[in-house]
């Protein structure tokens, strides 16, 4: 029998099982038709609760994820929009797990090319053996949605054609569709209440496929914003470094110092400016996001595990941060290595000397 392995990453509703258990039983307020758990539940379930011992998954404010949770129980659309790494996909998972306990109903945008991918396709087998009847129909992630009122991911819409888009847009605003090779009550599909759509978008990505107008009109837009504040992102980083750890049966501590350094670079070559104020070069090649952070704090975690027995060295840092932030940009070195000599040279501590005579790997 082969031997049992664990998941390499559990979805949202799997890993937080327990504590949408927990707001299950606590939930007093009304539950909108279709959803698991009520508005104020939903939430709590993002933003955290102390007393239900419900932590903070997210930083953001709440009147972003009121609006968000308020957006989707209309008949209107939502997409997140901001910079690459804002965690606006984890966003949606979130939200999809608490509304529907299901976060696997997902689309890639950049992955769909036709109109008919949107809804369903064709097991060619059973298509040749009878012809175009129910049981030959693939459904898609936004068919299942419709049919089991469920909360649908689209992540990187604008990645998407436009005349993909206004198809999208007619399911929004009809809440049902047509399958034209199926005929009688078969080849109809009304949306059952709790379907909607959460969807994504890099603002960077604006020049992929401009948007359209119409789908715009059908979809509250809300901006997430990378975190500012950082001790929220040193946090963010610790949490999740923590969550990643422990699926990968990883025992490794990075330490205070580590965090602090890895994430006040990506903080302030991100944006382009010191934590005292002072302007520095952006990187042209690499967004240096907290997802990009989190990553190379676990290829760290990995490294110390399997090399050093567990013990993290910081002298092993910049090896890691060169990885995701020299990509494509050759003069991103330049730039990096400058930011060494007027930024992390001047630091106070111990831990930001001995970043600094790592330099010579840039």
């Amino acid at each position: 029998m082969a031997k049992s392995t664990p998941l390499q990453r559990q979805p949202a509703e799997m890993y937080y099982r327990k504590e949408l258990q927990v707001l299950g039983k606590w939930d007093q307020h009304p539950v909108p038709p279709g959803w698991n758990l009520s508005p104020i539940a939903v939430e709590k379930f993002v933003l955290g609760d102390e007393e239900l011992g419900i932590p903070t998954k997210i930083v953001a404010e709440s009147g972003v994820i009121t609006r968000i949770i308020i957006g989707l129980l209309t008949d209107r659309g939502c997409l997140l929009i901001g910079e690459p790494g804002t965690a606006k996909s984890w966003l949606s998972e979130l939200i999809a797990a608490a509304i529907s306990g299901d976060s696997s109903l997902a689309v890639q945008g950049g992955a769909v090319s036709q109109v008919s991918q949107l809804l369903y396709s064709w097991n060619e087998a059973i298509l040749k053996e009878k012809g175009p009847v129910s049981e030959a129909l693939v459904p898609s992630p936004i068919y299942r949605g419709m049919r089991d009122g469920k909360l649908v991911r689209f992540e990187e819409i604008a990645r998407c054609p436009q005349p993909l888009q206004d198809a999208l847009l007619s399911i929004l605003s009809d809440r049902v569709a047509i399958i034209p090779e199926l005929s009688g009550s078969e080849g109809v599909l009304y949306a059952r209440a709790g379907f909607n759509v959460i969807a994504t978008s890099n603002s960077v990505d604006e020049g992929v496929n401009r948007m359209s107008a119409a789908l715009k009109r059908r979809m509250n837009f809300e901006i997430i914003p990378a975190i500012r504040e950082l001790d929220a992102e040193i946090a963010v980083v610790e949490r999740e470094i923590g969550k990643l750890n422990e699926q990968s049966g990883l025992k490794v501590d990075l330490g205070r110092d580590v965090l602090e350094v890895l994430v006040t670079i990506f903080h302030e070559l991100r944006n382009g400016q010191t934590l005292d104020g002072r302007s520095t070069d952006r990187l042209a090649g690499a967004s240096m996001s907290t997802a990009e952070a989190v990553g190379v704090a676990h290829a760290l975690s990995v490294h110390a595990y399997y090399y050093s027995d567990g013990k993290v060295a910081i002298d092993q840092l910049v090896h890691f941060i060169i990885g995701s932030a020299i990509k494509d940009k050759p003069e991103d070195r330049r730039r990096l290595l400058h930011y060494f000599d007027t930024e992390v040279a001047l630091k106070e501590g111990d831990h930001w000397q001995e970043t600094y005579a790592q330099r010579h790997l840039i």
